[in-house]
């Protein structure tokens, strides 16, 4: 359950959210969604492949385990990687849409859910200032959350140029950690470096100007981190 309010400066003047990450705040799993304004950034740690939802269109995942709830990032200490995904930084934040007097449209506004469980540490990072005004703290969560609202927004159109390319292919990641274990990701699909290869100047020049083509290669060069998860994998068992 949640329970999502408008962030107050009067009424949360004293909130305190813990900073970290453990199994205990959600972090124990061995995918996350990412978007396309993070994914410079996503790629240079994890695989990313995209997937499709209920209704059949495609959304990226960060790939970060093998097996179920295995986060291969996460020990004691936090998540070690240089980037955490952005739905993993935002904590007990989001952007919703609040219908304003004297505006035509619903403006996004910011919430925070009281319930989560990184809410009311007292060791925590304070998100409002002792005279007002934002912390740094919440500086940098807004920053998170306008990754997470442009990288939706851009979604929907980033794939459609993907699939007007024929940029996008099925793909099932087999893993073999040794002669004896195997493992098998199915349900991916990826961008095809031979499709990429393949592009006229002219789907070249589209993707380019739509601001799209980077992405591309970003998703296709990403999947030689595969070798990463294989190699904290390992790691793994032989600490086990």
């Amino acid at each position: 359950m949640t329970n999502t309010v408008l962030l107050d400066t009067i009424a949360h003047a004293d909130l305190r959210v813990a900073i970290g990450h453990a199994a205990r705040f959600g972090d124990a799993v061995n995918q996350c969604v990412v978007f396309p304004t993070e994914f410079e950034a996503a790629q240079r740690d994890y695989p990313i492949v995209f997937r499709r939802d209920a209704e059949g269109s495609f959304y990226a995942v960060a790939l970060l385990g093998l097996d179920r709830d295995e986060n291969l990032f996460l020990d004691p200490r936090g998540w070690d990687a240089r980037h955490i995904p952005a739905l993993h930084q935002r904590g007990p934040f989001l952007i919703g849409m609040v219908d304003r007097d004297g505006v035509s449209e619903p403006e996004p506004m910011l919430h925070v859910d009281l319930d989560h469980a990184r809410v009311g540490a007292a060791d925590g990072q304070p998100v409002f200032l002792p005279h007002g005004g934002q912390s740094p703290y919440l500086d940098h969560i807004v920053k998170v959350l306008r990754v997470i609202h442009d990288g939706i927004a851009m979604r929907a159109p980033m794939f459609a140029a993907f699939e007007q390319a024929e940029l996008i292919e099925p793909i099932t990641l087999d893993i073999a950690l040794d002669d004896e274990t195997h493992y098998s990701v199915p349900d991916c699909f990826t961008i095809g470096p031979e499709r990429l290869a393949r592009l006229d100047a002219a789907a070249l020049d589209a993707l380019h100007r739509a601001g799209f083509l980077q992405h591309a290669f970003l998703v296709a060069s990403s999947l030689g981190n595969v070798t990463r998860l294989i190699e904290l994998k390992n790691r793994k068992r032989r600490a086990a």
